[in-house]
């Protein structure tokens, strides 16, 4: 008996060991390898390759020409290959930050083997990997409370289905009785609601941000505004064309007319405070446009704004409109819900951009048009372009200027 127990023992070792060689195609390489100084190197094993390049947000940025503007794209590096094992090591430390990269195998992009640490964007998937520090720590794991995250379904009368969002709740919510402040929180164009959570690292920030008494304890809400589509492309239950937001159903109505849904869900069924004072909303491009536009359809409900990357004055309709005339009837309009919002009053509309944003020229000629109406609002220029690295930081600086 004993005998069978130890040949068992070392046939299960045997089988482990060759499942474990055949998920990784053999001896694994370090990828990426964070050095002391902060530098990184990234291998790829791929003995049969005649050129590996790895393109990724730690690199200088390249301009790229697309049908919705000029975009800061990732670089490019080449590899170099020994013994089959292709290496890039980053010239100069890196700051602290969360980074994304792939590799391209002779033209052909893939993830590293080597890193189980993986996100989606779009239609992209690719690595990711985190540099401690002052803005890294904020988007790690650390040892603090943490808060709940949950997918919740709920039911939108004004677009006739079943929708999904994503609900940050505190630490402590579970096991307490308190009623909490809430943040809606909404994606652009080519996220849904699984963005902020995954891309933005919402659940670290706010739980890093909290435990350092930097924010207060919120419900942070994170819907899909794409209106014909149920869910992320995981999750729905039709079609997902692989586009910004692309869906095979014609939208019913908009966000704007379909948020009332939102909230009487989350105030159905979540401890929320009410009343202006307790409700903020912030979104990045079009998610910020939504803001504004929400702000100003429900203008007695949100006493703290964000618009990130975004022109608070363009509406979706106008967006894209070749018809002059009916862009600037779009505005006017707009303004007149502006006004409208500015009479009752508010306690922070937050404005926040980069120079280099393909969006910056609208955003400036939007301030200077609150300007003229007398509209208070605090702006935060940034460096660097549309992307998440901003989107991140502006998350981590608005989020303790809530509901104070």
């Amino acid at each position: 008996m004993k005998k069978i127990l130890i040949l068992s023992a070392i046939m299960l070792i045997h089988v482990a060991t060759f499942a474990q060689q055949a998920l990784w195609g053999g001896a694994p390489v370090i990828s990426p390898e964070i050095h002391n100084d902060n530098t990184v190197t990234f291998r790829l094993k791929a003995p049969g390759a005649t050129n590996v390049q790895i393109t990724g947000d730690f690199l200088p940025t390249q301009k790229m020409d697309t049908p919705y503007g000029q975009f800061d794209a990732p670089g490019v590096a080449e590899l170099t290959q020994k013994d089959g094992v292709w290496e890039f090591t980053t010239p100069e430390p890196l700051a602290s930050e969360l980074y994304s990269y792939t590799f391209i195998v002779d033209g052909l992009q893939i993830n590293d083997p080597g890193n189980i640490m993986m996100k989606r964007d779009v239609a992209s998937i690719t690595n990711l990997f985190i540099i401690k520090g002052e803005k890294g720590n904020l988007y790690s794991v650390n040892t603090i409370p943490h808060g709940t995250v949950a997918r919740r379904w709920y039911n939108s009368p004004t677009l006739k289905e079943e929708r999904r969002m994503t609900i940050y709740t505190p630490p402590g919510y579970e096991s307490g009785n308190q009623s909490y402040p809430v943040f809606y929180l909404l994606h652009g164009s080519g996220g849904d609601e699984e963005a902020w959570i995954a891309l933005g690292r919402t659940a670290q920030i706010l739980d890093n941000l909290i435990a350092q008494g930097k924010a207060k304890p919120m419900i942070v809400v994170m819907p899909n505004g794409h209106t014909q589509n149920t869910a992320s492309p995981e999750e729905t239950n039709r079609a997902y064309t692989p586009a910004m937001g692309g869906g095979p159903r014609e939208a019913v109505a908009s966000m704007e007319d379909s948020f009332g849904d939102i909230m009487k869900f989350v105030e159905a069924n979540y401890r929320v405070k009410g009343g202006k004072a307790n409700r903020a909303i912030a979104g990045l491009s079009m998610g910020g446009m939504h803001s504004s536009a929400i702000s100003a359809q429900y203008p007695n409900t949100f006493d703290f704004v964000g618009i990130f990357s975004a022109p608070p004055l363009a509406s979706m309709m106008a967006m894209g409109n070749p018809n002059a005339e009916d862009v600037q009837k779009a505005q006017d309009e707009f303004v007149k819900k502006l006004e409208v919002q500015k009479k009752n009053g508010f306690k922070l509309y937050w404005i926040a951009c980069g120079t280099t944003d393909f969006l910056y020229k609208g955003v400036v000629d939007s301030m200077k048009k609150m300007d003229e109406i007398g509209f208070k609002y605090t702006y935060r220029e940034s460096g660097g372009g549309h992307t998440w690295d901003n989107w991140r930081i502006y998350l981590t600086e608005f989020a303790p200027q809530l509901f104070n």
